[in-house]
């Protein structure tokens, strides 16, 4: 989503760490390039003339015109504005009732119906038992589909009857009786912001303690995502957002203007199709992934996560993901890396959490093919070496790699790529580790 703003935001701090000395002038021109690559973004006009000029006021301090690093400094302003227009240090998603109630409301198209579905999930891996239902009586299928996702999601659904009031009393009955900790509602939407659907809202807001109201928005959509949840706003109410088609290569402004413009934290993001693509939002994470400083930690969370579903304990799978990145992994600890990649997601995706001056330079594949058929050739052409080669890379010869080539079934250039490759991704992380990122 951030690809084009984060490659402008690199240029204008290479061009400032190239000086040795910065001036008001220079600064002043790096803040209006900043503003540009906002509004390219599709950040609201109001949200960067507010950034602007918060960074503006700070790098023309004499703490940045006169620091030893200036380039830095300024890149650390940045940052910082950058944290605070996302939302700064937004506390986690808590819950503090039984049964905690939270309404998903949103615009037909964005999500919101899949979005319950993966919140559900969400709750149950966190050992909340929800309860899914839907009370939107405006899409026939609302319900079938609804149901669907949470017998995929492996949550419970609650069948309702009658209007929308009357089912989400019924089903915060059910949750007392089930003596379920969540429930999540999911209403009615329209294709544009009607009056009739905050009057429905406000009808269950009335009838039922609800917790949390959250609006789902479609990140696609741009400076009209920020009209949406204006509408919502001040049609019903809203306490948290959850952004919609966040792996999307849309310019990301909405994700920029949503906390700025509203003071409602945005909670969790989707980034992708399945029920399990729902994370709690980070401002600080994303503020260095847009900055190019890379998300590790996101990362490791990630690799955590995946080994752990292959029944490995927690902390060996830290220490698989901390040992890659002090790049001090054998061939068998690659295979093992990869094979975790395999079940984080997209590789395109993991590349993102990773600094931006080190992206472009690591190739996972060993001939130059993308996805899953590279990842394939290079597990065959590992699983082809013994043992003694996979801990000591160093004694592959020409003998042994036209031996791993032909049981491998590939050519041996293939081979010798990988050789490089692996020896570059460990450079690579090595790098990363050496930058201390987040904590590892």
């Amino acid at each position: 989503m951030f690809d084009q703003l984060t490659e402008r935001f690199g240029a204008i701090f290479k061009k400032l760490r190239g000086q040795g000395k910065l001036s008001e002038a220079n600064v002043m021109e790096a803040v209006k390039e900043v503003r540009t690559a906002l509004l390219e973004a599709d950040v609201h006009l109001s949200v960067v003339r507010s950034f602007t000029e918060e960074v503006r006021l700070k790098a023309l301090g004499s703490d940045v015109l006169y620091s030893i690093r200036p380039g830095e400094s300024f890149v650390k302003i940045v940052h910082d504005a950058l944290v605070k227009f996302l939302g700064g240090a937004v506390d986690p998603f808590k819950l503090s009732r039984r049964p905690s109630v939270i309404l998903m409301m949103g615009l037909q198209g964005s999500g919101k119906t899949t979005t319950a579905a993966k919140l559900a999930k969400y709750f149950s891996g966190e050992g909340k038992s929800p309860l899914l239902a839907s009370i939107d009586r405006s899409r026939p299928a609302a319900a079938e589909q609804l149901e669907k996702l949470a017998k995929t999601a492996g949550v419970d659904f609650v069948r309702t009857e009658g209007p929308a009031v009357q089912a989400a009393k019924f089903v915060r009955a059910e949750a007392e009786r089930r003596d379920r900790a969540v429930v999540i509602l999911d209403t009615a939407g329209r294709t544009e912001v009607d009056p009739a659907v905050f009057e429905e809202l406000r009808a269950v807001l009335d009838a039922v303690p609800v917790e949390k109201r959250i609006l789902i928005l479609d990140a696609m959509t741009g400076q009209s995502a920020l009209d949406v949840a204006k509408g919502f706003s001040e049609g019903a109410g809203v306490d948290g957002v959850i952004l919609t088609k966040f792996d999307s290569d849309t310019r990301g402004g909405a994700a920029l203007s949503v906390y700025a413009s509203l003071r409602v934290p945005i909670v969790f993001v989707g980034e992708g199709e399945t029920l399990d693509r729902l994370a709690p939002f980070h401002p600080q994470r994303l503020a260095g992934r847009i900055l190019g400083m890379g998300d590790v930690v996101s990362l490791v969370e990630k690799a955590e996560k995946a080994a752990e579903e292959k029944t490995l304990r927690a902390d060996e799978a830290k220490a698989a993901a901390k040992r890659m990145v002090r790049g001090e992994m054998t061939f068998d600890d690659f295979l093992d890396q990869l094979r975790t990649l395999r079940r984080m997601g997209p590789i395109s995706e993991i590349l993102q959490h990773l600094p931006g001056g080190l992206t472009g330079k690591i190739r996972l594949d060993a001939a130059g093919e993308a996805g899953e058929a590279g990842l394939k050739k290079i597990e065959a052409m590992i699983l082809s070496m013994t043992a003694q080669e996979r801990r000591r890379p160093e004694i592959l010869s020409q003998a042994r790699r036209l031996r791993v080539a032909r049981g491998s079934g590939v050519q041996i250039d293939e081979v010798h790529r990988l050789v490089k490759r692996f020896e570059d991704f460990k450079k690579m992380m090595k790098k990363v580790g050496k930058k201390g990122m987040m904590g590892l």
